[in-house]
């Protein structure tokens, strides 16, 4: 579990788009700058990584995948700004990184939630941030979100592609992280009254390949989605219109109008799983009955864990 000194330490960020844990030897063992010198070097040091990052932009020093992952900006722009929203605004504690792999293909299987699909957004911060080798976790996106203009470059920026096995299964070939949310809309669209019970997994496409590449599978239980934006109903009739899943109702939105998309604070608990392994499985891939097994195992998995996560929650705003 993260605790607070860790998540709210400014030194602790990785890569180039670092601030670098102190050097100096007098504030290693316990001296202080005062409070000028702090906030001094804190912006030297974001003005530096600002210029150096526009340097690396405008030189083209940067690399974009196949799929158009574009690591330096995610690191540099993305992951930040989520990473102040997931510590300081929903209070996140991270459970059980020791069950993600320090290199090497993993298929994160989570929970979907939250009218707006900010989980998969934070979980993707969390693991890059939290874990001790900063893995990045490549997203698969429904249709929809790959239909957006805006929206679509955002996805393929950050590291995301659709939701389909050829990619699903190259990614976990290349060693990648892959993330994957079975529930889709179903479960991001979900009335309030239905929250954190899992919704169906689909017809296991996600199972199906893991075990073409014998990729270990990492259930994820995500409690604190539920609760930033709730669903209090569902205008059918305009969202077939607007030619959307669902057009939500929630005690801030349409009311406040663009005031309505800013997120409840709600206290966030993410929990690995210990990962189930499919190498053994592998003959299996195309066989109905072991695909739909492993699925429902996966999502057996989560749903407990979500329970146990709500015991451990009493008070969704808490502390």
């Amino acid at each position: 579990m993260t605790g607070p000194e860790e998540r709210h330490d400014e030194a602790r960020l990785d890569d180039r788009y670092a601030v670098p844990v102190p050097t100096d030897p007098a504030q290693r063992n316990g001296h202080r700058p005062t409070a000028p010198e702090q906030v001094g070097d804190v912006w030297d040091r974001r003005v530096a990584s600002g210029l150096a990052f526009l340097r690396r932009r405008l030189a083209g020093d940067y690399e974009v995948d196949e799929f158009g992952f574009d690591r330096d900006l995610t690191g540099a722009v993305f992951h930040p700004l989520l990473r102040r929203l997931y510590r300081d605004w929903f209070r996140t504690e991270v459970t059980g990184l020791a069950h993600v792999p320090t290199d090497g293909a993993g298929l994160i299987v989570g929970n979907h939630s939250g009218t707006v699909a900010l989980d998969a957004l934070i979980l993707s911060t969390v693991l890059h941030h939290e874990h001790p080798d900063h893995r990045d976790l490549r997203l698969l996106g429904a249709d929809l979100v790959f239909r957006m203009p805006v929206v679509s470059e955002i996805a393929r920026k950050t590291g995301g592609t659709m939701a389909c096995n050829p990619d699903a299964e190259r990614l976990m070939r290349h060693g990648e992280l892959v993330g994957v949310f079975p529930e889709g809309f179903k479960g991001v669209g979900k009335l309030y009254a239905q929250r954190y019970k899992l919704q169906r997994f689909g017809r296991g496409g996600f199972v199906s390949a893991a075990l073409r590449t014998g990729t270990p599978i990492i259930p994820v239980a995500i409690v604190g989605g539920e609760e930033i934006y709730p669903m209090l109903a569902d205008i059918k009739p305009l969202a077939r219109l607007l030619k959307l899943p669902y057009f939500p109702v929630t005690p801030t939105f349409p009311w406040l109008g663009p005031l309505g998309m800013v997120p409840l604070p709600s206290k966030w608990l993410i929990e690995f799983c210990p990962p189930i392994p499919t190498e053994h499985l592998m003959d299996s891939a195309d066989d109905p009955l072991v695909v739909f097994n492993l699925a429902d195992q996966v999502r057996e998995t989560i749903q407990q864990t979500l329970h146990q996560l709500l015991e451990r929650r009493p008070d969704p705003f808490g502390p």
